[in-house]
């Protein structure tokens, strides 16, 4: 009978390890165990231990760009789907404040919010966050995918989407793929026109925040609403 690969044994003790003692497990070990679920019947030290040298963390791993990750020898696409299933698990995880109908009391809320879903991605999208007469928030729903530097969103797309959820006020969000959340002079004009025709039918616009990585812009904060 053929002996069976020289991982399994490793990952086995691996594993045990960790259920004793995790927070003693380095991080390309905890990568290795995670890969493993992905890549059952391969050794994945040797591909964990290159993405950490390519990204550098664990956060930079799970933020990567799918066109990032299928560059690495090994990463197919039966691990890219295992990858965007935990890349959606993170999102959700970080959208608690939704299921809580959390109370949006400052643009951090939001950004935080919005960090976790679009901050790392490398084309823009357009996201309301949606709330109700005592500002909680109620919904976060894209309201347009664009390109690496712009997002197509009209201003009728907008109040149709917050009237479909029957919105209070809606906080404008998106993102800035190059690092920098300063606004352009698209999205203070956008923002003006998309407050104009919420004003005619009562809708609050309370707020656009753009997220880039660590970092945010609040039109709010900033007095540019």
């Amino acid at each position: 009978m053929d002996e069976p690969p020289h991982y399994t044994g490793h990952r086995k003790r691996l594993k045990e390890r960790f259920f004793l003692q995790p927070d003693l497990v380095s991080d390309y070990e905890l990568l290795e165990l995670l890969l493993g679920y992905g890549l059952p019947r391969k050794d994945t030290k040797p591909l964990a231990k290159e993405l950490l040298t390519r990204f550098g963390s664990l956060k930079g791993i799970l933020t990567a760009q799918n066109h990032e990750l299928r560059s690495i020898r090994g990463f197919g696409r039966g691990l890219e789907v295992f990858w965007c299933l935990w890349q959606e698990f993170w999102s959700r995880l970080h959208e608690d404040s939704l299921r809580e109908k959390r109370i949006v009391d400052s643009p951090y809320v939001v950004a935080e919010l919005a960090r976790t879903r679009i901050g790392f991605s490398s084309k823009e999208s357009f996201w309301l966050a949606l709330v109700d007469n005592k500002n909680r928030l109620t919904h976060f729903t894209r309201a347009g995918q664009g390109t690496v530097d712009q997002t197509p969103v009209f201003p009728r797309e907008v109040l149709q989407i917050a009237l479909i959820h029957d919105a209070s006020g809606v906080i404008l969000v998106h993102n800035h793929p190059g690092g920098d959340p300063s606004p352009s002079s698209h999205d203070i004009e956008l923002t003006k026109q998309i407050k104009k025709s919420a004003s005619e039918i009562g809708l609050r616009i309370l707020d656009h925040v753009i997220v880039a990585e660590d970092r945010y812009y609040s039109f709010q904060a900033e007095g540019m609403i």
